[in-house]
């Protein structure tokens, strides 16, 4: 009987595990984000889908979040980020510097 409980719990953890992440989209054009801010519940792993549909190539990166990701023109991939502590948290195109960061803010 013991043994039933402990793989009843280990199979409603994994379930807990393998659920699927929240996911946001980001769209990269030219330095240009859109939207240019994300908001996303704290303390909660989610997914970012980046769109590159600029002519150029992109970068999405944050130092805060220790993540960069580079796309080539017409290139769709994801990142992971750790769940976060309620704040905001800056982003940029490093092609492109000289243009506006975007954010997430964590509520």
């Amino acid at each position: 009987m013991r043994g039933a409980l402990l793989l009843g719990t280990v199979l409603l953890n994994g379930a807990a595990l393998a659920a699927p992440l929240p996911t946001y989209e980001l769209s990269l054009q030219d330095g240009h984000f859109t939207p240019p801010q994300l908001v996303v519940k704290a303390g909660e792993r989610f997914k970012i889908q980046l769109n590159n549909v600029g002519a150029g190539p992109a970068e999405f990166e944050s130092t805060p979040l220790r993540v960069e990701k580079v796309l080539s023109p017409g290139v769709t991939t994801f990142v992971v980020i750790h769940p976060l502590k309620p704040g905001v948290y800056p982003f940029f195109d490093e092609f492109n510097p000289q243009l506006p960061e975007g954010s997430i803010r964590a509520d």
